[in-house]
């Protein structure tokens, strides 16, 4: 990662100087019928402007506002906290006594002095069939990640409208959702930093992806490894539903995933990991299904009733029958 860092580094001091207007960070976040749960970051100055490349170096290099009075409004209820030293917030919501919040997309604010973003909260209803976790760099989005100089190239030269997706994923987690009552809910747990959760929304809804909450990294050396468990715990703890993991063979997802299921027995009902580049030994995905076409990876979801067979028809009619 120390390229990226130099480039950041580079931009950021030839960018031109910053604006001091705030900003308010606020993902989509997932919430329960008795207890939201809504995370954003604040930055002290608000970069969508000028060249692509400047743009995103800008974005990533914005000073944290630390101590900043963050207001978030959700359904009628309001919570208040301060912003940490990172500039992050995190509050939980609770719902009025003897009125749950309604099920589906709500939506929620979060506001400092000076800026005020809007976000939707996914309220997952109790009878949801399962939770889908799924990573974001080249197994949604194709970012060369394992690359340096492909992911220096998707971070500044590429945007929300450019950044191409993976061809085949956005359908087989249509189809996850297709024709239940109670649709899973996403999460998009992921290395992306934190600073690019607009583009990354804008991203899912450009290349039609289903509504996913997102989960992002603090940038820093220190948070390069291990920033994907504990996120995965807090949503295994948050949402007493079994899992289907998505993810790709790049990095570490396999190991991450595998560990996750030999920790819970039972609550990990399939993980697919798509191959990008050198998968390596089959020994990675022991218990899980590597694929190269999601289409693949949409007919052993039907087969199993995690996805919609009339929509795994409609969406790969040309389906192959082995990765």
């Amino acid at each position: 990662m120390r390229p990226a860092l130099s480039a950041l580094a580079l931009l950021t001091l030839a960018a031109p100087a910053a604006a001091d207007e705030p900003l308010v960070i606020l993902p989509p976040s997932l919430a329960r019928p008795d207890r939201a749960f809504i995370a954003g970051r604040v930055v002290e100055e608000r970069h969508d402007r000028g060249p692509r490349a400047w743009r995103n170096g800008r974005q990533l290099a914005a000073t944290n506002w630390v101590g900043a009075p963050v207001e978030v409004r959700f359904l009628g209820r309001t919570a208040r906290t301060t912003s940490g030293h990172d500039g992050e917030f995190a509050v939980e919501i609770a719902a009025a006594p003897g009125a749950p919040f309604p099920a589906g997309a709500q939506p929620a604010e979060a506001s400092v002095p000076g800026a005020l973003a809007r976000a939707t909260v996914q309220v997952v209803p109790p009878d949801a069939p399962f939770l889908v976790i799924s990573d974001l760099d080249d197994t949604l989005a194709v970012t060369h990640v394992a690359s340096k100089r492909g992911l220096l190239k998707a971070v500044f030269l590429q945007d929300a409208e450019t950044q191409p997706a993976v061809p085949g994923m956005a359908a087989f987690l249509r189809c996850l959702r297709e024709g239940r009552a109670a649709p899973p809910p996403i999460a998009v747990v992921s290395g992306t930093p934190v600073q690019l959760a607009p583009r990354v929304n804008r991203f899912l809804e450009v290349n039609g992806f289903p509504p996913a909450a997102l989960h992002l990294r603090n940038l820093g050396p220190g948070t390069l490894a291990g920033y994907k468990e504990p996120v995965i715990e807090a949503l295994l703890w948050r949402f007493d539903l079994p899992m289907v993991l998505v993810g790709d063979s790049g990095e570490r997802d396999p190991e991450i995933y595998a560990a996750v299921a030999r920790a819970r027995p039972g609550r990990v009902l399939r993980v697919y990991v798509r191959a990008a580049g050198d998968p390596g030994p089959a020994s990675r995905y022991e218990g899980a299904l590597l694929f190269s076409d999601p289409a693949v990876a949409a007919r052993d979801a039907a087969a199993r009733g995690l996805a919609g067979g009339a929509c795994v028809e409609r969406e790969f009619p040309a389906a192959r029958a082995r990765p």
